[in-house]
């Protein structure tokens, strides 16, 4: 069943999820259905919603989204449609950062880091450092940051529960994550915050592959 909004706040936020998704397909971060995006309903923090699965990202509309409980992910209305694959991963950054949007794209900088970087088995850390463009993430001290990287379990649950737990070790960290051979996660007070980290995130793994220099990872 599509998404039917019952309240003014329900469309004002399918509908910031529809632009945001058409205007990331266009930048091909997005390319046919990949990626997922998640925003907390105003005024409900318990509340969510969320891009369908298997839903075109270039021709969303705002009946393409699930409502869901947003710390476990569940969908909180009867017959909706399928939420995306990966909402268990949303929740747990919903539940340890207090977030009010998570965005997941395939943007091809990142991929890339995530590839080379990722272990099969064990979280590890990119350090990223030097760059001026890390004073966009926020950083207590922009002079570097350690990004994590997660193995990309068939498992998302176990994904999701990794996430939390590093995320609760270290809340100081970025607000972003890599998962190995697949792709970046961000977040934020608004998905216009979540989606500024996402392209200074993405800015930053594109610096660190065209200086061709020897990623610095290690085991978080």
């Amino acid at each position: 069943m599509s998404y039917l909004p019952s309240t003014a706040a329900g469309k004002r936020t399918a509908q910031q999820l529809s632009d945001t998704s058409r205007a990331l397909y266009e930048r091909g971060w997005m390319p046919g259905t990949s990626g997922n995006i998640s925003l907390r309903l105003p005024g409900d923090s318990g509340r969510a919603l969320i891009t369908a699965s298997g839903r075109d990202k270039g021709s969303l509309s705002t009946r393409d989204v699930v409502e869901v409980d947003a710390l476990t992910g569940r969908a909180s209305l009867p017959g909706q449609d399928r939420p995306s694959a990966e909402t268990s991963i949303h929740a747990a950054v919903y539940r340890v950062t207090g977030a009010r949007a998570v965005i997941h794209v395939h943007s091809p900088y990142a991929t890339v880091v995530a590839h080379r970087a990722g272990a099969l088995d064990a979280v590890v850390s990119v350090r990223v450092e030097r760059f001026e463009l890390l004073k966009g993430l926020g950083l207590k001290d922009p002079a570097f940051t350690d990004l994590p990287v997660f193995p990309n379990w068939p498992d998302v649950d176990r994904i999701a529960d990794d996430v939390a737990d590093r995320l609760a070790a270290d809340r100081e960290g970025p607000p972003g994550l890599l998962l190995a051979d697949h792709g970046i996660t961000t977040w934020g007070d608004s998905l216009g915050q979540a989606k500024n980290r996402l392209e200074c995130l993405e800015s930053l793994c594109q610096l660190l592959v065209l200086s061709r220099t020897e990623l610095h990872v290690s085991r978080a």
